[in-house]
């Protein structure tokens, strides 16, 4: 009598789990999950066909920036900049790279010495963004997505 009471008490506390839906089950799960996944993080930055995906998450991002900061470089070599006054001054460009590894500029903080004296600087810059080589885009959970970039530019023409 006692044993058949046990197994019955037993059953009722865990078949009350039973009756609860898949779907409600699912929707937990994916709540737990939704907590802690990080959106203001990839888990792998875009690649460059230069780049090895094998490597870290950071030596893949250092190959991110050196791709993209050597690239500027060369691009920029190429012009000749007239200036009437020297200035040091860092500039930052915001870009945005989509799920299909395509680039767009946001916004290019610069200054007024800047507007005044290289008035094609914004015109240039967004070239040289949009000439970078063909890169995947970054991955969050093995899915493609859209991140944005910001990348500092010194111009220093002293």
């Amino acid at each position: 009598m006692r044993t058949l009471f046990l197994f019955c008490g037993f059953f009722l506390v865990v078949s009350c789990d039973l009756f609860t839906s898949k779907e409600v089950k699912t929707q937990e799960l994916v709540t737990r999950e939704m907590q802690h996944i990080n959106f203001n993080d990839v888990d792998q930055f875009p690649l460059f066909e230069n780049c090895d995906e094998t490597n870290s998450k950071e030596e893949n991002r250092k190959c991110f920036e050196d791709t993209l900061l050597s690239h500027f470089s060369e691009s920029l070599q190429g012009f000749e900049f007239i200036l009437k006054e020297e200035f040091v001054d860092t500039l930052y460009v915001d870009f945005l790279m989509d799920k299909k590894g395509k680039i767009s500029v946001l916004d290019i903080e610069n200054n007024a010495i800047v507007d005044e004296q290289i008035p094609e600087f914004d015109a240039i810059i967004t070239r040289c963004l949009t000439t970078l080589p063909r890169a995947t885009p970054a991955l969050k959970r093995g899915i493609p997505v859209k991140a944005k970039f910001r990348i500092p530019i010194v111009l220093n023409t002293k």
